[in-house]
């Protein structure tokens, strides 16, 4: 097979994405100092590095053994630049014209919903009066608005009891009261504020909690940590245990670091597999205090997040909403409330005047159908979460299965025995639920694991690869120099 060169990404790109990774470093930093701090690659990291010194009026300084060290005095910041008022004013228009663009976008679902509570509210009340009048007239009873009326309790009721000051439901918030009252006691036991918009938590109960920004290197910087941490040599083993990669997965990814970090392979004598990466190891930090590595992916569970991320309160305002709007988009349908129908409403001709035969689209179908997907789709998403809940459980147990063999396979000491009881009872303490046969043994597999037939006693499984990686690796280790990760002496400074 062969290996094509991987293309150079543009400076620029580097630079920011080198800007983020490094904002609030102080000192020196080497190249590779930069390059696992940021997940690029040594040849990204340098053309990066180049352009935030001519950017930014960074310094360089050279060392003893060829190597460049760079340092950022003002940080990314750009002191000896003054803007005009002018372009202070057109920023600040352009960012508040983008900050309305990105909420319309966010916002829609909530405005759309609250819109039609207000029409259909205004109409409700609108109703209510004339039937008042009517009633005041002819001497009749108010009996006939019941429905109406109930409705119109039943969301501003929703809305007062959610919102006024000595609500249960806005214990989320800061007390109203001051600190003379005789509730501002209670003040020190309130919660936390809750800052998120509204229109964030419709959203939120509709189509669950948004989950967190995820960082698209962040398995390569992972990998990274492992490998400084360790002296520069690694084994498949060591990938698995900081990412929880499978082994069919972790073998190419280092096939491509190796490209992109100036990396190597060492066989030992007796076949394990050895990746080194002496370049990646260059640091201007004190090299006897290294950092420790990251910890194995097994450490964190993966926990299903809640359905809605909100409190009880919130999610029965919102219910209320929407299930008003569902009931008032069936009132409108049977009355036939079309556009043309509320102009006569509104010149004074009474409801059962109106005349039939059209369907009400705006007021009835739209409003339908809206509410109706809304409901569904919470609805739907809690019908799908014992399936999600399955397998989060079963990706915790592979990892209670690799921290079973990982922690059991290694060199120069005798280790415990790997059996097949020990791998089902990290699974079931994992998943809460006994494996399938054929589950243990499909991981067993993919860590290239062989059933240990010399074994008397019960089933007991061997990893030889993964021993002889472990051994090597220790071996490599141990010969480790610690010259290696010196920058060297400094020679020249471009700020002296």
């Amino acid at each position: 097979m062969t290996l094509q060169t991987p293309k150079l990404m543009d400076a620029r790109r580097a630079a920011g994405i080198l800007e983020s990774a490094l904002r609030g470093h102080t000192g020196d930093l080497t190249l590779a100092d930069a390059s696992a701090r940021s997940g690029l690659p040594l040849r990204d990291a340098e053309s990066g590095l180049h352009f935030l010194v001519s950017e930014y009026r960074g310094h360089l300084k050279a060392t003893t053994e060829g190597e460049l060290l760079f340092r950022f005095p003002h940080g990314f910041t750009k002191p000896w630049e003054t803007r005009t008022r002018v372009q202070r004013a057109l920023g600040a228009v352009l960012r508040g014209a983008a900050g309305v663009a990105r909420f319309v976008v966010r916002a829609w679902i909530a405005i759309v919903l609250i819109a039609y509570v207000a029409i259909f509210m205004a109409i409700l009340i609108a109703q209510m009066f004339a039937r008042s009048s009517s009633d005041s007239r002819e001497g009749g009873s108010f009996s006939g608005s019941f429905a109406g009326y109930f409705l119109f309790r039943l969301v501003v009721d929703a809305l007062f009891w959610t919102f006024h000051p000595f609500s249960p439901f806005v214990w989320t918030a800061e007390p109203a009261w001051s600190s003379s009252s005789p509730y501002a006691e209670r003040r020190a036991f309130a919660p936390k504020k809750d800052e998120t918009p509204f229109y964030e938590k419709v959203n939120r109960f509709f189509f669950g909690p948004a989950p967190a920004p995820r960082d698209p290197l962040e398995t390569e910087k992972l990998v990274l940590a492992e490998i400084r941490a360790q002296r520069g040599r690694i084994g498949l083993a060591d990938v698995m245990r900081v990412t929880g990669l499978p082994r069919d997965e972790a073998d190419p990814m280092m096939a491509r670091l190796m490209l992109d970090y100036d990396g190597t392979v060492d066989v030992s004598e007796e076949g394990g597999i050895v990746y080194r990466f002496e370049a990646i190891r260059r640091t201007a930090a004190d090299v006897w205090s290294s950092s420790p590595p990251p910890p194995p992916v097994w450490s964190k569970r993966e926990e299903l997040p809640p359905l809605t991320g909100n409190g009880a309160g919130v999610n029965a305002l919102i219910v209320a909403l929407n299930g008003f709007n569902l009931l008032m988009s069936l009132y409108a349908l049977e009355a036939h409330l079309t556009i043309d129908n509320l102009g006569l409403l509104a010149r004074g001709l009474p409801m059962s005047a109106l005349p039939g035969g059209e369907t009400a689209v705006a007021l009835g179908v739209v409003p339908l159908v809206f509410s109706l997907a809304l409901f569904a789709l919470p609805l739907g998403r809690a019908l799908l979460r014992p399936l999600k809940r399955r397998r989060l459980a079963r990706q915790n147990a592979r990892r209670a299965v690799l921290r079973a063999i990982l922690t059991r396979v290694g060199a120069g000491q005798r280790r415990e025995p790997i059996t097949d009881a020990v791998l089902q009872r990290a699974w079931q303490d994992a998943a809460g639920e006994a494996p399938r046969s054929e589950e243990i043994t499909r991981e067993v597999a993919a860590l290239g694991g062989d059933v240990d037939l010399e074994s008397g006693e019960g089933i007991r499984y061997r990893f030889p690869d993964l021993e002889l990686e472990a051994k090597a690796v220790e071996a490599e280790r141990e010969a480790a120099s610690e010259e290696e990760a010196r920058a060297g002496k400094v020679i020249f400074s471009s700020d002296v």
